[in-house]
């Protein structure tokens, strides 16, 4: 696991009822399962004030809808039931709730292609029927200074004017043009939120929201159309559901169709930013804790006998073909962006709390491995997410404890180890059999930023 803490608030007093801020990137379904994981694993460290008892959430892509329940009172226990299908607070995510076919543009487009095919033609030779009287005319004049002086440059002009004159003035129907805008359809994820906010009887409006749980929920999604980010809360835009904000921030490109919403098509929150730690910010957050599970794999690594590099398991990553390069890119693109906005938060003189950035281990083969979108890995990603963060806590255990005892947040090993025990025990987790291998020299697990105050 890696982790980075950005320390501003050092050397001032603790603050009378700090703000509490969770920010959740996205994910897709085993990254978002890495995190109900890594959740549940923060969980268990902290004492009395739990996960679901923060000031504010915001999420994004798979993190919104972890956000939603986090706010809405739902522990990281009882969302691994809900991966597991164990849960009595909600419905199960099933399979169909993620891979609903995008069935009406996969049957309406394909047909619509083949009714403008059929009917260029006639068309075209309606328009061409239509310009054969007005035909020597238009050649007429091209065709004479031909042939009076013959030369290549007159008889190119003569023949683009016939070209001009007779060729179709319709746009051949464009194959891509009718393509369906996404394998999938979201919709389904969105009846199963709202579905499952009514049977606890949570309000399905931001305001109503905030009202009922004392605390601010905000969802970010891209409007397509002006490749601009969309916030929804309390006190930004709030005339969707929150359940139609989620439809509209996990509409993963591609994979999903774009979410047409109120006339405007979204798409993915990720493609505009990485996570939304600046909202949070925005928002008088002092304490932030963000969630990252999509980071670059560090394949080369420097051995201890000398300079010579070597590659993990003996190959290159573009060995294994153009998925694993895309998984790299992908994962390279998401982390320099929120890398740089961590920059900007630093040297940011509005903001002087504590930022608490949780990501996968840089050097973690098995999780870069796993398919984003493999709904049946999602029981392997919980325990791999688990097992991270609880790892990582305890590695850094009094730099975390520092931090969150300044905003009045406590933490105990002791109580981590029983809780974790306890939910291997519950569902036949093995507890790791050794450690991961030592970071490299000049890299450790816990990467600590300071901007010195005068």
């Amino acid at each position: 696991m890696g982790l980075t803490l950005i320390r501003k608030s050092r050397g001032t007093p603790p603050k009378q009822n700090p703000k509490i801020g969770l920010v959740l990137a996205g994910g897709a379904v085993s990254g978002g399962a890495f995190k109900v994981g890594g959740l549940k694993a923060l969980d268990d460290f902290l004492v009395e004030r739990r996960m679901t008892d923060f000031d504010l959430y915001v999420g994004l892509s798979a993190g919104s809808i972890l956000a939603v329940a986090l706010a809405a009172g739902v522990s990281p226990n009882e969302m691994v039931k809900v991966l597991e299908g164990t849960s009595r607070r909600m419905d199960m995510l099933r399979p169909i709730d993620f891979y609903n076919p995008n069935w009406r543009e996969f049957v309406s487009r394909p047909a619509k292609l083949v009714y403008d095919l059929f009917a260029y033609l006639p068309g075209v030779g309606l328009d061409l029927a239509r310009a054969l009287p007005q035909l020597p005319d238009a050649v007429a004049g091209p065709l004479r200074r031909f042939a009076n002086e013959p030369s290549y440059a007159h008889f190119e002009i003569a023949a683009m004017a016939l070209l001009q004159h007779v060729s179709p003035t319709r746009e051949i129907p464009a194959l891509t043009n009718h393509i369906p805008s996404g394998l999938f359809d979201n919709a389904s994820l969105e009846r199963w939120l709202r579905r499952n906010l009514e049977r606890m009887r949570i309000p399905n409006d931001f305001q109503g929201f905030s009202r009922k749980r004392g605390c601010d929920l905000y969802v970010t999604a891209c409007d397509l159309d002006t490749a601009e980010r969309e916030t929804f809360g309390p006190d930004e835009r709030n005339d969707i559901s929150i359940s139609e904000s989620v439809q509209a921030s996990t509409a993963l490109p591609l994979f999903y169709k774009p979410a047409r919403i109120q006339g405007v098509d979204y798409v993915d929150g990720g493609v505009r930013r990485t996570a939304n730690i600046d909202v949070a910010i925005e928002k008088g957050c002092d304490l932030i804790i963000c969630y990252n599970p999509f980071r670059p794999f560090l394949n080369r690594i420097d051995s201890e006998g000398g300079d010579t590099p070597y590659f993990a398991n003996g190959r290159y990553l573009s060995d294994r073909g153009m998925k694993m390069v895309l998984n790299q890119v992908f994962r390279t693109l998401l982390h320099s962006r929120l890398k740089l906005g961590l920059q900007r938060y630093l040297t940011d003189d509005r903001f002087q709390g504590d930022i608490l950035l949780l990501e996968p281990r840089e050097r973690d083969a098995e999780f870069f491995n796993v398919n984003p979108i493999a709904f049946w890995k999602r029981q392997d990603a919980i325990h791999h997410g688990f097992e991270s963060v609880r790892l990582t806590i305890e590695q850094n255990f009094e730099t975390v404890q520092e931090v969150f005892r300044h905003y009045g947040l406590e933490m105990s090993r002791d109580v981590a180890r029983r809780r974790a025990d306890k939910v291997r025990t519950e569902r036949g987790w093995s507890a790791p059999t050794s450690e991961p291998p030592a970071p490299p020299r000049g890299r450790t697990p816990l990467r600590l930023v300071r901007r010195e105050t005068a």
